[in-house]
């Protein structure tokens, strides 16, 4: 399979795993506030001597000082700031149409970033380039390690400006991309001994006992992942999002879709009418949260209005692209825990 085809691939996959608009042509186709905010210090890192990080994929990325003109994909860049290690520019969902942070943003100023792009797989090169890059940093989601949202048509170019490293979330459990930002952001300066820091990782770890023990508590409790867009509703497998992977771990009971269906997708997801939404039987529904979703709220099929968790009110967000710091990844697992704990049969 060619990178171009594998990034193709794993778009449709993990998009349609969680959904989104403007699939179609896809499913085709088959800062200067560091000390204020409590970042690195620039002198510091320029002292700190030669940096180096070996990333998901096997490259490791060598430096004559710790980067600080730093470009990331948006959630990765979310994620470095709850470290309090500031990009440059950023690139992938950012703000939404009425200027607000995006869902993926998290707690990043987005005002005090360069976005190179405002959508998935857009990254101006020009722009890219004037901001003189040391290090891009993104998420793969395949084994081939294809940089997330970087454009196909330019990677090239891209690759030449500055080195890229990548996490991968890809087939494995949240915690394992969540020690590997905790290790990318300390070896950029972040302070991991930071009371804010050690408390987040603290409420996280109570977070899991918490979702451990509701679905314990609750095995007969079925989940359902899906998501929305104006044709169809997607049903999420299990097996290779980390998010999922991890719950599942914990001992959530989800819903799993037909091996059939998901051999057709790479293992994703498996794609359904709105006439059968109805398909699998769920007590909850976790929905996806991004802004190329249609949201629960506005959906308008009558056949999703009828769903026995949509009418007892069992729907609650999903993160398919989590935020990979502890701060960000607990309300998943607290929001998920609380749902099942206070969940009624119904499916």
């Amino acid at each position: 399979m060619s990178n171009g085809t594998t990034a193709n691939f794993s778009r449709r996959g993990i998009l349609a795993a969680g959904g989104a608009l403007g699939l179609g042509a896809v499913l085709t186709a088959c800062g200067d506030d560091d000390a204020k905010s409590g970042g690195p210090d620039d002198k510091a890192a320029a002292e700190s001597g030669p940096w180096s990080f070996e990333d998901d994929r096997g490259t490791t990325v060598k430096l004559d000082k710790v980067p600080t003109d730093i470009v990331a994909f948006t959630g990765v860049a979310a994620a470095l700031h709850d470290y309090g290690v500031q990009v440059k520019g950023v690139f992938g969902p950012t703000t939404t149409k009425d200027g607000k942070p995006d869902v993926q943003a998290g707690d990043l100023d987005v005002d005090k970033v360069t976005v190179l792009g405002n959508e998935w797989g857009k990254l101006n090169v020009e722009k890219y380039a004037a901001l003189a890059p040391e290090v891009l940093i993104t998420t793969t989601f395949d084994t081939a390690g294809t940089l997330w949202s970087v454009p196909e048509d330019s990677k090239d170019k891209i690759a030449k400006l500055a080195p890229s490293v990548a996490i991968s979330v890809f087939d494995r459990q949240l915690t394992q991309p969540l020690q590997r930002m905790w290790e990318l952001a300390e070896s950029l300066g972040a302070d991991m001994k930071a009371k804010k820091v050690t408390d987040a990782k603290a409420a996280f770890e109570k977070a899991a006992a918490r979702l451990r023990a509701a679905a314990k508590a609750k095995p007969e409790i079925r989940v359902l992942a899906g998501s929305a867009s104006a044709e169809l509703f997607y049903v999420s497998g299990t097996n290779l999002s980390v998010d999922l992977e991890y719950f599942k771990a914990l001992g959530v009971n989800f819903v799993e879709p037909s091996e059939a269906a998901k051999k057709a997708t790479g293992g994703w997801f498996e794609s359904l009418s709105w006439e059968n939404v109805d398909k699998y039987p769920a007590d909850v529904i976790i929905m996806d949260d991004r802004a190329s979703t249609i949201q629960p709220a506005d959906i308008t099929e009558g056949t999703w209005k009828q769903l026995p968790a949509v009418k007892a009110g069992q729907v609650i967000a999903r993160s398919p692209e989590p935020i990979l710091s502890y701060d960000k990844c607990t309300p998943l697992l607290d929001n998920l825990a609380e749902a099942i704990e206070n969940a009624k049969k119904v499916g």
